[in-house]
């Protein structure tokens, strides 16, 4: 492995043309300096939203057109943001590898994910193609994910999307890796196991730079941890210290929002009609079982956890109790209403809006659609702690905490019997996901809509369900 350090001075974040109401730029990421030197883990640490990942763009070059980037970045003491766009990109893949945030913006929809792994090690690792393609094997096998090779993205749970992501990114051998959020998704064991191979890359001289909003993923790691808020670094320091004995109030409030502190919220049992019985229901994708004999007698009102391994069929049993699959044994049974009022909240929200078009135009086409009462947007806006500015905005223009809130405004609106949220705060920080899934839990049953929420974190759902039920390991 060549060895390559990577290091920013000063470094900070701006719009490139002026706010209007000040006349200036908007300062996105204030001066930060930290330095990724061969075998060391650096670690950025904070809400959603905080400008981590603004800032990993701003030192590789990828921040968005009405962005721009000061201060200085060294690649081996040369000067970056002098450098021209294409410059830059010479390093991607080869001494800089990038695991972005959202695994379906790292693969190609109409590419098997076999394939997509060995056309890097192809490709950027100049291996040869038979070589290639036994890596690639190796390293799906690795991760546990073999039966994703003849498979599209599309086919992937969001766990499995993220570690075939993980092993697309890994084969250039580039010294310098970042990782954004590289567990999001995956349950404790797979999020160690991916940890574990961030740690190998730093063992084995490479620099790491992990964003992330998940302590026990910053403690793994060790090194040297940032802590943002409001896109300022609040505490800078030895992992040890700033997460065994935090200096400042926000990491103190950060560390203290695991869900194993929080209070029991749960509504105790039935509270209303049957909406939902799955009886004895199997389901096989792909030629293998993921469960058989799975029931579940869900009331209006009710919140019902479901846990288990990544790929065990999680968000297939969810998809059959919405109707959108049918089981392939037992029966499940829904009260007749409209196909609306059975409604999803989707692990990832940028994959629920349309890109292009502004979040308010997207919440009055569901109003027309459905004759929902727009004077409903404003009362959630203020239940679910969201400021009427930002439906203005793209779904790319708020933060995944913002995003989700309004998809779960989104699904209020329509008033639903049925919610079927699918890992909705995995890509949170934890004091957002304390917040939002409080906020989840309360409008539900409110409302009376029965819920199933789907969670990797145990402690969560023992917190917050009025039971929780476990799928076994796929067949």
């Amino acid at each position: 492995m060549t060895f390559v350090s990577l290091e920013a001075r000063a470094l900070r974040v701006r719009s490139r043309g002026v706010n209007p109401q000040t006349g200036q730029p908007d300062q996105l990421v204030e001066p930060v300096s930290l330095s990724l030197r061969p075998g060391h883990a650096v670690t950025l640490l904070g809400e959603t939203g905080s400008g981590k990942s603004l800032l990993a763009q701003a030192l590789i070059g990828a921040l968005p057109s009405g962005l721009v980037a000061e201060g200085e970045v060294l690649v081996n003491s040369v000067q970056q943001l002098t450098r021209t766009a294409a410059q830059r990109r010479a390093l991607w893949g080869r001494m800089i590898a990038v695991l972005p945030q959202e695994p379906w913006l790292a693969l190609d929809p109409t590419m098997q994910a076999g394939a997509q792994v060995m056309e890097t090690r192809w490709l950027v690792g100049g291996q040869p193609r038979p070589q290639a393609w036994q890596g690639a094997r190796a390293a799906l096998r690795h991760l546990e994910v073999e039966a994703a090779e003849t498979r599209l993205p599309g086919q992937l749970s969001g766990g499995m999307a993220q570690r075939v992501a993980f092993a697309a990114a890994h084969t250039g051998d580039a010294p310098v890796l970042v990782a954004d959020e590289p567990t999001k998704g995956l349950d404790i064991s797979r999020r160690d196991s991916i940890t574990a191979l961030l740690r190998r890359h730093v063992e084995e001289g490479g620099a790491l730079l992990t964003i992330t909003h998940d302590p026990a993923v910053a403690r793994a790691l060790g090194g040297t941890v940032l802590v943002m808020r409001e896109g300022a670094v609040q505490e800078q320091g030895a992992a040890e210290e700033v997460l065994i004995r935090p200096r400042h109030a926000f990491t103190r409030a950060l560390l203290a929002a695991d869900p194993e502190g929080w209070p029991r919220q749960a509504g105790g049992g039935q509270i209303g009609a049957p909406v939902l019985i799955a009886r004895d229901v199997g389901k096989v994708r792909g030629g293998r079982r993921l469960f058989s004999g799975v029931s579940l007698h869900l009331a209006a009102g009710e919140v019902v956890g479901l846990s288990g391994p990544s790929g065990c069929g999680k968000s297939t049993f969810g998809d059959l109790c919405l109707g959108l699959l049918s089981p392939d044994s037992g029966t499940v049974e829904r009260p007749a209403a409209a196909p609306h009022r059975w409604q999803k909240l989707y692990q990832d929200p940028p994959a629920a809006f349309p890109p292009k078009v502004t979040l308010r135009a997207s919440l009055m086409d569901v109003v027309r659609l459905h004759g929902c009462d727009p004077a409903e947007i404003a009362r959630l806006l203020l239940r679910l702690g969201l400021t009427e500015g930002l439906l203005d905005r793209l779904p790319s223009q708020v933060s995944g905490g913002e995003l989700q809130r309004i998809a779960l405004l989104r699904v209020l609106l329509l008033k639903p019997l049925f919610l079927f949220a699918d890992e909705p705060t995995s890509r949170l920080d934890l004091l957002t996901q304390q917040e939002t899934i409080g906020l989840l839990t309360a409008a539900a049953r409110e409302q009376g809509c029965a819920v199933l929420l789907v969670s990797h974190d145990r402690a969560l759902l023992d917190r917050v369900c009025d039971r929780v039920m476990t799928l076994p390991a796929a067949a």
